[in-house]
């Protein structure tokens, strides 16, 4: 009798048991047939016509990155988006999600998303900061900023970058810096430090717009600050010679003919010959179209 209630006690703390894992399944895993309808409805979001899109209910890592990738190659990078957040939430541990969490930043990149493609970037270098590959996130950082505020219009009439709100030119060039100073012999550096250089340029000239612009306001001590601004911060760029212009005829206005007859000097000095690079140096017919009417006036 004593024996047949160990064996009753014994069997019910088993039962128990089983019970607890499954009720444990259930908690990690959830229902089979609800996550098995999940990940059809999360098919849906980008399936097409094509037989391979249309089941990823049992698709593993690599084929999750060929089929986003073929839709990056097909310029359907809203597609490549869904399917690379998908891969990183069913392989969140995988050996190659730190690529993954990159390939979602460059993919909202190519579709105009700037906020979301920074924000993707800045969670790579903030999880990943001694990845091989977090240079090539603070270089995706500054194009994001470099090519930002860039219009339709702009693309195919460009115009002069120098008159368009400098912020984003700024973000580029200090992003650019890090990544140069952080990473000097990085593959991306040279093309970072020739970016630097034209942003320079754009920064220094959108002072001298801004000078321009006092002047036709007759704030003549404005303008001349301005000036000297460009001329001591921003030397051995293209815009110091249109600053010393500005300058010598903000002094003029000023009734200052000496401190005149020195910008005279000195532009006279350094540039003999005028500018030694026009102030459109990339000026195009769409640049003169886009001028003569007036639209960033």
């Amino acid at each position: 009798m004593r024996f047949f209630l160990v064996k009753l006690i014994l069997l019910m703390i088993l039962a128990a048991g089983l019970s607890g894992c499954e009720g444990l399944r259930y908690l990690v895993y959830g229902d089979e047939t609800e996550v098995e309808r999940a990940s059809k409805d999360e098919c849906d979001e980008w399936k097409d016509s094509e037989d391979d899109d249309k089941d990823c209910v049992d698709w593993d890592a690599p084929k999750f990155r060929r089929n986003a990738q073929k839709a990056m190659d097909g310029g359907n990078y809203q597609k490549a988006i869904k399917i690379y957040e998908a891969l990183e939430a069913r392989y969140p541990f995988g050996p190659d999600s730190s690529q993954t969490q990159l390939d979602i930043a460059y993919a909202y990149y190519k579709n105009s998303d700037p906020e979301a493609a920074i924000a993707a970037a800045d969670r790579f270098i903030k999880m990943n900061p001694r990845s091989p590959n977090v240079d090539y996130a603070y270089y995706l950082k500054g194009l994001v900023n470099y090519n930002r505020d860039i219009s339709f219009t702009q693309r195919f009439l460009p115009t002069d970058a120098s008159q368009r709100d400098p912020g984003s030119a700024r973000n580029a060039y200090d992003i650019f810096d890090e990544l140069v100073r952080k990473f000097p012999d990085s593959k991306y550096a040279p093309d970072s430090r020739k970016r630097m250089v034209a942003l320079k340029n754009n920064l220094a000239m959108h002072e001298v717009h801004v000078a321009r612009y006092y002047m036709k306001r007759r704030a003549y001590v404005a303008a001349a600050n301005r000036s000297s601004h460009v001329i001591e911060k921003y030397q051995k760029t293209t815009a110091v010679p249109y600053a010393l212009q500005v300058l010598q005829e903000a002094y003029t206005k000023l009734d200052m003919p000496e401190q005149a007859k020195n910008a005279e000097s000195v532009y006279k000095l350094n540039f003999p010959n005028g500018p030694p690079v026009p102030e459109y140096e990339d000026s195009t017919i769409a640049h003169k179209v886009w001028d003569f009417i007036g639209l960033e006036k």
